[in-house]
């Protein structure tokens, strides 16, 4: 009698896993379709509106770049250097010291003649107290901003001060440990002047710089990563960013700007609350908030992305990094689509509470959990003999070439739009990566992403944790 029982809850199982698999490729080729047409139009609007005319233009916007730093003192000054190299007539380097314990500030104050000054501070965004405010007497680094401030214990607080200290209706969040393509500000702040509808939000692709050769804080050379996380984090950046984000962008669907490279609408983050510092997913919960506020005061707005790699960042290289981030980010999802749980199919929230927020949570909170399920109905019925080997067969060789077909997909798109990697031997090792990361990588963040809606369920506290960084590889004389 159990075994008939199981047997048919077994089957019932697998014909929903069925149904959810053939509508998850479905969506997927959905948004693939999309991703195509968006880059496509991309490229050929750009022939159109030359950006040296906006450069030239009276009418630019101004932008912040924040850039909140917690103990960086080893590449502090490279990184700001990087940060003043960046080609735009109208911007200002907002460097927030998060209550550092090492020399992150004296050696800003060293190297770039900053004294202490009188600062008009208001605190528009509630944040921990500003200590201080501290500008250059040598007038080359004029658009330096140093925000010195008690340790807020997590990214968005110190980003909150910075917001609160900058002059610009526009600003960029970065990571002052990021590497930025030159021309990153323009790109970003384009879409913010060539569309009617208002734009409070933009982003663009951010690529690995693990084994990347950095000199003096600038991209020398970029590598693919010669460790296994960040070769396996590769193609999840490659394939989410210009797949995944571009379809969103396109339907006018983002809720995710990443933390590493946004910009965003001064008046509207603002008016939405700013950054909310006790989120575990604070960029993906701002964007979402922002969303809700457009749609409450009933004012049209679009969020855009670029399918441009215009920034570089290191990624958890082991095992114990990789798994404390992969958990925050599993807790700050579910802590999102809890907070606004009461947008889910209101018709006042338009497709963020019809499509975008449903999506989320089908097929990417769900996820996780009906395959672990999944294992444990595999285990059962290998237990008590009732498997059926040929559906199995068929439905995971499904799945497994859809899975790779995307993966080959875009990283081919990727290559030949704008050549990111040294050689086609990266290239190859690439894609050969792609067809283990079912087998040996993708377990392990599923692993972690129900660790992570445990903790939150059972409401444990997890601080950001620090980022372990190894450092960049510096380019050898010939």
């Amino acid at each position: 009698m159990i075994h008939d029982f199981l047997s048919h809850l077994i089957r019932g199982y697998d014909l929903f896993i069925a149904w959810f698999s053939i509508a998850y490729i479905l969506f997927y080729i959905f948004l693939s379709i999309l991703s195509y047409w968006a880059i496509i139009k991309h490229l050929k609007y750009q022939k159109y509106l030359d950006e040296e005319v906006l450069l030239r233009s009276n009418h630019i916007l101004g932008v912040s770049i924040v850039a909140p730093a917690f103990n960086e003192g080893v590449n502090i000054v490279y990184n700001v250097k990087s940060l003043l190299s960046l080609t735009y007539p109208k911007y200002e380097i907002i460097i927030v010291n998060d209550g550092s314990t090492d020399d992150t500030l004296e050696k800003l104050i060293a190297e770039f003649d900053l004294v202490k000054i009188d600062f008009y501070y208001q605190e528009k965004i509630i944040t921990q107290p500003v200590r201080g405010h501290y500008k250059s007497t040598n007038p080359v680094y004029s658009k330096l901003l140093i925000v010195d401030k008690v340790n807020g214990k997590s990214k968005a607080d110190a980003s909150n001060a910075g917001i609160n200290s900058s002059q610009y209706p526009l600003f960029l969040c970065t990571d002052v440990d990021c590497i930025l393509k030159r021309d990153t500000i323009l790109k970003l702040a384009k879409p913010f002047m060539e569309n009617e509808t208002r734009v409070i939000a933009c982003g663009a692709g951010i690529r690995i710089s693990n084994s990347c050769e950095i000199k003096e804080g600038f991209l020398f050379k970029v590598h693919y990563p010669k460790e296994w996380y960040p070769r396996f984090q590769e193609l999840e950046y490659v394939r989410s960013f210009l797949f995944g984000r571009m379809a969103w962008s396109q339907i006018n669907g983002l809720l995710l700007v990443s933390g590493g490279l946004g910009m965003f609408d001064k008046d509207i983050v603002i008016k939405a609350g700013g950054y909310w510092h006790k989120s575990l997913g604070e960029d993906m919960e701002l964007v979402t908030r922002m969303r809700r506020y457009m749609h409450d005061n009933k004012e049209p707005f679009l969020i855009k992305y670029i399918p441009e790699s215009l920034c570089w960042t290191e990624v958890p290289s082991t095992k114990e990094v990789f798994l404390r981030q992969r958990i925050r980010w599993a807790r700050g999802l579910v802590q999102t689509l809890y907070l606004h749980k009461e947008m889910f199919l209101n018709p006042k929230y338009g497709r963020t509470g019809f499509l975008v927020l449903p999506y989320f949570f089908s097929f990417e909170f769900l996820v996780p959990i009906i395959e672990f399920i999944g294992v444990i109905t595999l285990i059962s019925s290998f237990v008590f003999g009732i498997i059926d080997y040929q559906y199995l067969l068929i439905i995971s060789l499904l799945v497994y070439l859809f899975y790779l077909s995307i993966t080959i997909i875009s990283i081919l798109i990727d290559e030949i739009l704008y050549k990111s990697y040294a050689n086609y031997k990266e290239l190859l090792i690439l894609i050969g990566m792609a067809a283990l990361e079912p087998f040996v990588y993708h377990p392990i963040t599923v692993y972690a992403s129900l660790k992570g809606y445990w903790l939150f369920f059972r409401k444990k506290e997890q601080n950001w944790g620090i980022m372990v960084r190894k450092g960049y590889t510096t380019p050898t004389k010939k």
